[in-house]
């Protein structure tokens, strides 16, 4: 490779790597852009929402506080959810009268709305299942994959986020009774 060569190659890495700087750039760090107010993460307090229930009940995440919550975000058609609903339900029934609630948002917007109730009913699930139907709180919470899940603390603080599954009944007794402190 000659000399002119060598300066073209070098010219042609130096222009695709600043196109992949300019174009990988996250929005977020653009002037104008406001960055969220609160990050879905460990040592973080946990994003507020209120979402519906299946009976059309509206429950407040905020209004929760003083107990321990485990958020599920799922879907009817997740191979890892279905597999970790029957652990979460026996916890649940487990620590419930020690103020252990869960939310299990279903990510309504990219499940079909009629198989949730027979899911529901199939699992013999009876915490609440919420319909996140627009997106916002999987938007909020910044999931990425299902299930994904949120343990938050008695402050209202993220202790812990999972994602991925199934949960082993294990790691969620852990999580739990650390989530109860």
């Amino acid at each position: 490779m000659n000399r002119t060569q060598r300066i073209i190659l070098y010219v042609l890495l130096l222009v695709a790597g600043a196109s992949w700087i300019v174009l990988s750039a996250d929005p977020a760090d653009q002037p104008g852009t406001a960055a969220p107010e609160v990050v879905p993460q460990t040592g973080f307090l946990a994003p507020d929402f209120t979402l519906q229930t299946l009976d059309g009940e509206s429950i407040t995440l905020s209004d929760l506080r003083g107990q321990a919550v485990l958020i599920n975000v799922w879907a009817t058609w997740c191979p890892p959810c279905k597999a970790e609903m029957p652990a979460i339900e026996k916890m649940y029934n487990e620590y419930k009268d020690q103020g252990f609630v869960v939310l299990a948002i279903n990510s309504t917007f990219q499940d079909a709305a009629g198989d949730i109730a027979p899911f529901v009913a199939e699992y013999d699930l009876t915490f609440p299942i919420l319909l996140d139907e627009t997106s916002d709180v999987s938007r909020t919470y910044m999931v990425r994959s299902l299930p994904s899940s949120y343990f938050i603390d008695r402050q209202g603080i993220i202790s812990e986020v999972v994602v991925g599954g199934p949960m082993a009944e294990a790691l969620l007794r852990t999580r739990i009774e650390e989530a109860l402190k």
